[in-house]
């Protein structure tokens, strides 16, 4: 079954946003940034994390709708030990 396009394209958005916060840390980290460049990376590093977190929410979502199409809210979690 293939995948939808928007799918795919919030898997490349989380990792690339991902990696793009995990690059930026560490820049932070080394403490060789002013402070005015600590806070526009802080700025950036907030909107990475939020890109992250949506991106995440709709792969919840994604997979509730999966497990219960007809009604997603309640869909339960699968446990492979349940006949």
């Amino acid at each position: 079954m293939p995948k939808p396009a928007t799918d795919t394209s919030h898997v490349a958005d989380f990792e690339k946003s991902l990696d793009e916060l995990e690059q930026l840390v560490g820049r932070m980290e080394q403490g060789d940034l002013s402070l005015d460049e600590s806070l526009q990376s802080f700025e950036r590093g907030i909107a990475l994390y939020r890109n992250c977190q949506g991106a995440l929410d709709q792969a919840k979502l994604r997979v509730s709708q999966l497990l219960d199409p007809a009604a997603p809210e309640n869909a339960q979690p699968f446990d492979p030990d349940v006949p």
